[in-house]
């Protein structure tokens, strides 16, 4: 009896995933398309050069720990162990989204933000995930995860115009950022979750330590 109901389960599983595999193969083929027009536009050499080129490019070692250590727990605590993709922070965005009837999360690792920073616009759709997944597998195979979030600090959105650390310390706080106190790096990490709402010339965020206390927690 055991073997029949461990059987079935394995065989609605299997037809599940079978299922699942019919209807996201459109999305799948959308979104590797999307990537191979981006990546054909533009190399990815090229972009990250396009970055690297900009005057207000920042070095990693010249970005204080506080900032550095804030972002990694604000947007991707798995930074240094995931190969561009976090399944953990997926599922949670999946299980969140199906709550919501609505696609509220989406499990975006610092490598695929920096991957959509690169090339796609910010819509929530499932064939720009695909694509921009596609894109952070190779940034993973190109670059080491020091380059990555160098990288994404440079190309981040702060608001009010400001794209990148360096011209956002500059602008908010008139400071470089290595010179950002806790409460300002807090501030600037703050923002990435939606630029235009939660800048430090529109917002004021709760403490630093019950923000840690709730990335601790989630």
């Amino acid at each position: 009896m055991k073997k029949k109901i461990l059987t079935f389960i394995i065989c609605v599983f299997l037809i599940g995933i079978f299922v699942l595999g019919i209807f996201a193969a459109p999305t799948i083929s959308t979104g590797y398309k999307m990537y191979k027009s981006a990546i054909n536009d533009r190399s990815l050499e090229d972009a990250i050069n396009q970055i690297k080129d900009d005057e207000n490019y920042v070095t990693l070692d010249k970005i204080s720990d506080e900032y550095l250590k804030l972002v990694l727990k604000s947007e991707d605590k798995r930074f240094y162990y995931h190969f561009g993709v976090d399944f953990i922070a997926i599922g949670r965005a999946m299980y969140n989204n199906f709550k919501a009837h609505s696609l509220v999360q989406g499990g975006s690792t610092i490598t695929q933000q920096l991957a959509k920073n690169l090339y796609f616009s910010f819509e929530k759709k499932y064939e720009r995930k695909i694509a921009e997944t596609f894109v952070a597998i190779n940034l993973e195979k190109m670059l080491t995860k020091d380059e990555i979030l160098e990288l994404y600090c440079n190309i981040a959105y702060f608001g009010e115009g400001c794209y990148g650390l360096k011209k956002a310390a500059n602008y908010y706080y008139g400071v470089e950022p290595i010179d950002l106190s806790a409460e300002q790096a807090y501030a600037l990490v703050y923002t990435l979750r939606s630029p235009n709402y939660y800048n430090p010339n529109v917002y004021k965020p709760i403490s630093v330590y019950k923000f840690l206390s709730y990335q601790h927690a989630v």
